[in-house]
This record gives structure tokens, sequence and C-alpha cells, in this order.
């Protein structure tokens, strides 16, 4: 049996374990990454990047669907396949995946294939096609991200009954399809799918699309989809479904009380995500569980010592961008602990504020949003007052076409303060950085307003919200 010894071993080569592996080479240690499949993990392969690819492309079709009408052009769609669609957004995914082998590679961090366990708290061994290999390790960082959840009466077969894996892999559009669930990846599925002209339509069991997000951003998407002839059913609580001759049947019982029989040819079940902690030796180890999530203390290390977890196993919110922060920081804390203070000079925080952490949702109109939302404000007793601005304020929103949105800020209103923003509307997912940055900084909503932005930009939209916070919007 093979055996070889490293600083740090990390299980899982997503966006988290790629990053810590990583960041522990750029510290000087020795560093190796388990994977059992493709680098890059579910958000590269399977997730974030081809979706993103995916509603790319459907935004330059709907464009062309627009100058068809707007300037008369003739748009011959005869042709168009979906499947040269779909693999553009593979090839997007597999350029990415060879990329973050040459990081790796540059890094001189180890890949080792296969399925990797804890043998015990400083040994992982990886099986691959019937020989195993010992890795010893001073420090593990587990880093096995999740799938979809699955839940009971909704049979995944990936052929009738999808989860976002089955879909991101599907050459074909159905006639129709039903989305059970509302959230981030619901709410882009629907968008690729309807712009593609399949009729969508969308089951949540709470009372608004992106049950994650501020109310008033969310009611600016469900307008925009329902005006694009997506059927949107709130409070509606799916019972079960059943694949029949004529397609797959969703029986709920809307709002209302009256029970629904809603039929399309697939059904999507988008109903969050589990994680991927069973069989990965933590059973004897020590490692404190909540709920199948991993617990972690700070520097995101478990309650077995020398033992870390990051990213969607843990209990914190299952984004890519988290799960490589939390990486950054247990690497940076192992390299503190076990080169001393002659090495790293350790982890500048224990762990993420929550608070800091933006959220983004690529449907059109985009959202985006971090730290209170008026809602959680209200909730907390956090003194706070809200500012609005609208986008049909805002010229190149309107020059553009993409005049529905709003930028919403949360300050505090003794000191101008920024505790949180939402925004709806397009480029969201890019101009919210600028107020996260503004509120890490300890800019005011003042110092915010009085910062030129250059005309015509979707960004002026940021500073004429810190202008209507004090009274003086001048487009509103």
């Amino acid at each position: 049996m093979q055996e070889k010894n490293y600083d740090v071993v990390v299980l899982g080569a997503g966006p988290g374990g790629y990053v810590a592996a990583i960041r522990a080479a750029q510290l000087g240690l020795s560093a190796a990454v388990v994977e059992k499949d493709k680098p890059g993990g579910v958000c590269l392969n399977i997730g974030c990047i081809p979706s993103k690819a995916l509603i790319h492309s459907a935004q330059i079709f709907s464009e062309g669907l627009g100058l068809l009408r707007a300037g008369g052009a003739v748009v011959d769609l005869s042709g168009f396949s979906y499947k040269g669609v779909w693999q553009a957004s593979r090839l997007a995914a597999d350029r990415l995946s060879k990329g973050i082998l040459f990081l790796l590679k540059k890094n001189k961090v180890d890949l080792v294939q296969g399925r990797g366990r804890l043998a015990d708290a400083r040994t992982v061994m990886v099986e691959k096609d019937g020989e195993t290999i010992l890795l010893k390790a001073r420090a593990v960082i587990l880093a096995t991200g999740s799938r979809p959840r699955a839940l009971p009466g909704f049979a995944l077969d990936e052929k009738n009954i999808l989860s976002s894996t089955g879909m991101l892999l599907s050459e074909t559009l159905p006639k129709s399809m039903t989305i059970l669930g509302a959230g981030a990846i619901g709410m882009e599925f629907a968008y690729v799918l309807s712009s593609f002209g399949v009729k969508v339509t969308v089951v949540e069991l709470l009372d608004q699309v992106l049950p994650l997000e501020d109310p008033e951003s969310a009611k600016v998407v469900e307008k925009a989809f329902s005006s694009r002839g997506v059927e949107i059913h709130t409070q509606a609580k799916a019972e079960k479904a059943e694949v029949k001759s004529d397609g797959v049947h969703l029986y709920a019982t809307l709002r209302d009380g009256s029970s629904a029989d809603i039929v399309s040819e697939r059904l999507l079940v988008s109903i969050g995500r589990s994680p991927n902690t069973e069989d990965i030796g933590l059973e004897n180890l020590g490692v404190r569980m909540n709920r199948g999530y991993v617990e972690t203390g700070n520097f995101y290390e478990t309650s077995a010592e020398g033992i870390y977890a990051i990213g969607d196993i843990t209990i914190q919110p299952q984004l890519a961008h988290v799960a490589s922060k939390a990486g950054e920081i247990a690497s940076e804390r192992i390299a503190q602990v076990l080169l001393g203070t002659a090495g790293a000079a350790g982890a500048k925080e224990s762990r993420i504020n929550p608070y800091t952490i933006p959220s983004a949702v690529y449907c059109q109109p985009e959202v985006a949003s971090f730290g209170l939302s008026e809602k959680k404000a209200k909730d907390l007793g956090v003194r706070h007052v809200v500012a609005r601005f609208p986008y049909r304020g805002i010229g190149k929103a309107v020059a553009t076409e993409a005049a529905e949105g709003q930028v919403k800020l949360v300050y505090a209103p003794d000191t101008g303060a920024i505790l949180g923003v939402s925004i709806a509307g397009a480029a969201a997912t890019e101009i919210v950085h600028e107020l996260l940055l503004a509120s890490c900084a300890e800019l005011t909503i003042d110092e915010v307003s009085e910062m030129i932005h250059a005309h015509p930009t979707i960004s002026e939209g940021v500073m004429e919200a810190a202008k209507a916070g004090l009274g003086r919007a001048i487009h509103a």
C-alpha cells in the first residue's frame, strides 16, 4: 500500500478545497487535494459556471427577439438548436476545470484522484480502481460539498423528474417544465427555460419567490417573470409527483386551499442541497455534527483537533465564494500552527462575518444583497432607515431597456453607516460590491453620495440611493 506524507490534505477539490490547498502551498506547506471527479466541484462542473453560460445564451436569445420587436430586424430562429447552447456551457466548465489543474500544478499541489475518507485523524485513505493510497497529514481540511436535496414523493430519475444536475446535463429542452422551489437555482432555471420558449410553472412553499431575499426585490423578479408568461404559485404545498403517459403530474395545495394537478413534460426539483458528510470517516473521530452538517469553531476547526471543515458541509451559506474564503482562513490558521511565528502570520479573521457575505441571483432582473435586510433589522430591533432609488431614474437602465428594479439601502439613522443593501435589476450582482466595500470600510451614505460616478452607468443608482437617504436625490 502506497503511503505519502503532507502538511495538509484537503478532501474535495471544489471552490473551497482547491483554494484551501493552493493557499496552504503559497504559505510554504506541502499540500494534496483528493477528488473523485473533476477539479472544481459542483460549482464549476455542474453548478455556477455552466448555469451562467446558459443564462448568458438565454439573454442573447432574448435580445435577438427584442431586436425583432423593436427594430424590425429579421431574425431567423428556424435553425436554433439548444444542444449548441448546452455544448457551450459544457465547454466553459471544461476549460475552467483544466484551469484548476494548471493552478494546482503551478502551486505544486498534488491532485490525488479517487474516493477519500478519514482512516483516522491524521490519515486520509484514497481508493481508486482497486488500489489504496494512504495520505498522512499534520492537518486535514474537509471540503466534500453537497448534492441536490431529495424530497419524499418526488423520486429523481433525471429523465422526467430532474435535479439541477440532471437539468444542466440535459441536451434538449422540454415543451413545458414545472419547477418546484423558487430559490436562486429554481428562478435561474426558470429564466433560462422561459427565454428559450419553454412554458414554465414555478411552485414555492413560502410566501415569495427568492425567499432569502428582500421582499421588495423578490416582487421585482416575480413581476418581471409573470410579464414573460411564467406562471408562479407561492404559498403552495407540493404533495407528490407522478409520471404518466401525458407528462409529469405535480399535485399541490394552492394558497387558497384548492387542489391543483399541474401537468408538464418534466419536473425540476430545486429545494436546496444536502451536505456530503456520509461515509467520509467522521463517525469515530469525535467530530460534532448538527443535522448532517459539521459544526466548526474558530478558523473552521472541528471538535477534533487538526481537522477543519469548510463549504457546504458546514452551517453557513452554501455559496462558492463562502467556501473559498473559509478555505483561505483555515489554511492560514494551519500554517500559523505548523510553522509558528517564523512562518505564516495567520488568518486575519477567525471566521467570516455573515453580514459581509454577498448574495447573488443571476436571473433577469438580477438580485444581489448583503447585510441586514429591512425585515431583519426590524426583527432584531436595530434602529435603521431605508432609502430607495428606482432603476427608471437611471439613464443607462432606461436606454438599455432595463428600467425594472431598484437600489435599496438600510442604514443607521445617527451615523449613516450602511447596514445592508438589496439591489434588484440589471448588473445588480456587479454593482453590489461597491456598497459592500463601502460598508466594510465604514464609509457612510454621505461619503458614497459624494463620489462621482461615470454617466451613464447603472452604478449611478448607488450614488442616487445614497443621496435619496439624505433627502437630495436628483433624478427621483
